[in-house]
């Protein structure tokens, strides 16, 4: 008993230690961003690379989820004589979760292991040493760049993928099944609120681009300079922004829409 409870004790310890480690590690980074604005360019790039690069996988699984949501929807509501109301189903299941959600884990899958990949193989290649050793801060010169840009890259990632999803309900919807068109789009309009439903999603995606983006960037930048661990930063780049994703959702879910 006395070596389980030391053993508890032990990883209790070295696991608050590390998120110590994280969020000073965070509010560094925060810290050296605003010297970003005398080079805006540094940003732009990246969001190119990041936003511009995950866009096909964003709109062509979008598609796909807003079509499936259009067939699951209808074989539902047609149950209780509902089918009118698909449309109001698919843009509320889109802009509060799954727009946000699914962008923030395919961000993970292609964004995140890109960027975990990319500092890691600087670090192993002795790139950042030898900023430092020129005077340049790596912190400011590769990793705010690229967190910032997830940042903004990630909500208009679920803009588009919410977008064409809508698009997908309505092609199953009213070109395939034959649900009225009026009523689909009337019945979207009325029952979709900009504030509570298409703000919220737009903050869970912003908020699920600075945890996915700061993992990512984390563990590339904290990686040990060989190519295996450099692998297996990426392997834990996915599975802590997943799990980090589902969390906060149900932390801000349970915020948000608690009336």
């Amino acid at each position: 008993m006395r070596n389980l409870l030391s053993s508890v004790g032990s990883t209790a310890r070295e696991f608050a230690a590390h998120l110590g480690f994280m969020a000073r590690s965070f509010f560094a980074l925060l810290a050296v961003s605003p010297r970003l604005l005398r080079r805006p360019r540094l940003v732009t790039e990246q969001i190119h690379f990041i936003g511009n690069y995950s866009l096909i996988i964003i709109a062509v699984s979008g598609l796909f989820v807003g079509m499936v949501l259009g067939l699951q929807g209808y074989y539902t509501l047609n149950k209780y004589g509902s089918e009118q109301a698909l449309g109001l189903l698919v843009a509320l299941s889109l802009t509060r979760e799954l727009g946000p959600v699914v962008t923030a884990l395919l961000f993970a899958g292609r964004a995140g292991t890109s960027l975990t990949a990319e500092i890691g193989l600087m670090k192993a290649g002795e790139q950042l040493s030898a900023m430092e050793m020129m005077a340049v801060n790596p912190v400011e010169r590769v990793l705010a760049p690229r967190f910032w840009a997830g940042v903004i890259a990630m909500p208009i990632l679920a803009t588009i993928f919410s977008a064409v999803g809508v698009l997908g309900g309505y092609l199953v919807g009213v070109q395939l099944i034959g649900v009225d068109e009026g009523a689909f789009w009337s019945q979207m309009q009325a029952g979709v609120d900009i504030w509570q439903d298409i703000a919220n999603g737009f903050v869970k995606s912003l908020v699920f681009g600075i945890a996915v983006t700061f993992v990512s960037l984390f563990q590339g930048y904290e990686a040990q300079a060989t190519p295996e661990d450099v692998a297996r930063a990426t392997t834990r780049t996915v599975v802590i922004s997943s799990l980090s994703v589902w969390w906060l959702d149900f932390l801000m879910t349970a915020l948000m829409f608690n009336k």
